[in-house]
């Protein structure tokens, strides 16, 4: 790597860890590209808040399948929570939420909180720091990829950065990272846009003077270009005081101070949202969530390790969007949580979960659709160590649905930024919105996928009904990798059947997956001897 590439990729970070309430900020660029968009009133401006649960949550206790509770029984009998403990959730019985989380079922109860069912991506890695890559940069299991999703969309919107910023269309930052640090996330293909300032102090011991003159070497390049970042740093921690100050009210319900992290970083973000800032992505992070001991206490699984942690999300985000319509900008705002992997279906012997493939996401907000996207994970009757739950919906699906739905971006661009096409998905009430969580609730029980004879030894007959156009079918793994699609391609609407050949398969748990457009089932399959 040369040294002005090493330079662009490392240093445009400048920590600020007691600028606003002693909490770590990061700043990310932008770029005057989007001039007609950013030009429009700060209260059209769209913001989008991603909270990581960093560690891999574990997506059967957080959402609880009542209707597959008798097998989760079995399973993971000594981290279950009792049923009758779970909160239920108005217009289902089939599915619950962890008792911890009163907020997020009351927001759900409002119609502001959608739960996404199994998110993951075809072949799973296991490993946090890998995995956590692949969710940030949006690639493929087995692709390296050096930019980062949002990255990537800051430099179609934006080119040209760092020259020219902060200017009068866009004096703020595009993205503020707040106690997190996933660079890869905005990593552009040209430069890293994010700043880092180490201590507010510095804002008392900037150089007024003039600068020494830049050598005409490549050492001067690299000079010139550390203090045009420097330069930056300063204009947009300005930017960034001057909104945080000129709010001085706020909801009164947040969490008592030092009792909860991620409400106290979320009202800090409420704040500057109401104080005007023009940044339209917020990071934000817990960690915690790699529960493999003492996940819950022994004989009360309503209590430890994962209570406590989805107390605190649930508690914040309820807070965080109380504040929004007190302050009355809530319906400028959405909300995302996203975590590396799932856990395993069967838990350990150490009152844990290890790591597992597909888990829930959360969407929220007023403009969010409510409801449940997706169906509860089908658990089979006898588990491994090694089963996992397979992905319903590609991670890369609900990117795509937010970049186009809420921020509008057009699908040309979306192709871009997600290197490939991916299924439209129902998140947000917009006027740029394709579809709806209603459409796809009633069209849901239109299309099918299963296999007979189940079990089967050698060969089995996979069935499936499309309602046309494309359709794909894949068989997943016990580890929930993609392992065969024996379909993939234009079908008509109908009922269709292809024989699968599982000859030299080992014996146990596999899933067919059927997608078709926005739609999705998933089926097990069981492999003998």
């Amino acid at each position: 790597m040369k040294r002005r590439d090493f330079i662009k990729t490392t240093v445009p970070a400048a920590l600020l860890p007691s600028l606003l309430g002693g909490f770590s900020i990061k700043a990310f660029a932008e770029s005057p590209a989007l001039n007609s968009l950013l030009a429009a009133q700060t209260d059209t401006d769209r913001v989008l808040v991603c909270i990581f649960l960093s560690g891999g949550n574990d997506g059967l206790n957080t959402v609880i399948p009542l209707d597959q509770y008798s097998k989760l029984s079995t399973a993971r009998a000594n981290v279950l929570i009792p049923q009758n403990q779970v909160l239920g959730l108005n217009g289902t019985t089939q599915t619950g939420l962890h008792p911890s989380m009163t907020g997020m079922r009351e927001l759900y109860n409002q119609n502001k909180l959608q739960i996404i069912q199994s998110v993951g991506y075809p072949s799973p890695n296991f490993s946090h720091f890998r995995s956590t890559d692949i969710w940030t940069s949006a690639s493929d299991s087995n692709q390296v990829l050096t930019t980062g999703w949002i990255g990537r969309y800051l430099d179609i919107d934006f080119p040209g950065f760092p020259n020219g910023y902060p200017n009068a269309v866009m004096p703020d930052p595009l993205a503020i990272q707040l106690g997190m640090n996933l660079p890869l996330m905005f990593q552009g293909p040209a430069a890293n846009m994010v700043m880092t300032v180490n201590s507010p102090s510095i804002f008392d011991n900037w150089a007024t003077g003039n600068p020494d003159p830049i050598p005409n070497t490549p050492a001067g390049d690299e000079l010139a270009y550390i203090r045009l970042i420097a330069n930056q740093t300063q204009q947009y921690a300005q930017g960034i005081l001057s909104a945080y100050a000129s709010v001085t009210n706020q909801y009164s319900g947040y969490p008592a101070v030092g009792t909860n992290y991620l409400a106290e970083v979320l009202k800090i973000i409420a704040r500057l949202i109401k104080g005007g800032l023009k940044t339209r992505v917020y990071l934000v992070g817990v960690g915690g969530f790699d529960t493999h001991a003492s996940q819950v206490e022994s004989g009360a699984s309503t209590t430890g390790t994962h209570a406590q942690l989805l107390k605190m999300l649930s508690d914040a985000i309820y807070a965080f969007q109380m504040d929004l319509e007190y302050l009355q900008v809530n319906d400028r705002v959405m909300g995302m949580t996203f975590s590396e992997f799932g856990r395993r279906i069967q838990s350990n012997a150490s009152l844990g979960t290890d790591h597992g493939a597909a888990g829930p996401m959360f969407l929220f907000g007023s403009k969010v659709q409510g409801g449940i996207l997706g169906s509860n994970p089908v658990i089979p009757a006898t588990t491994t160590v090694n089963d996992n739950l397979p992905m319903q919906y590609d991670f890369r699906s609900v990117y795509a649905s937010i970049l186009k739905d809420w921020f509008c971006v057009p699908q040309p661009d979306l192709n871009t930024i997600l290197l490939n096409n991916f299924q439209a998905l129902p998140v947000v009430n917009a006027d740029c919105t394709a579809v709806s969580i209603g459409d796809i609730i009633h069209k849901q029980d239109l299309v099918s996928v299963d296999n007979y004879p189940n079990p089967f030894a050698q060969k089995t007959n996979i069935r499936f009904e499309t309602l046309g156009g494309l359709t794909c079918v894949q068989i997943l793994d016990a580890l929930g990798r993609v392992i065969f699609t024996p379909i993939n391609g234009q079908y008509p609407s109908g009922k269709h059947e292809v024989v699968f050949d599982g000859t030299g398969l080992s014996a146990g748990n596999y899933y067919c997956r059927l997608q078709n457009g926005s739609l999705q089932k998933v089926n097990v399959m069981q492999k003998v001897l």
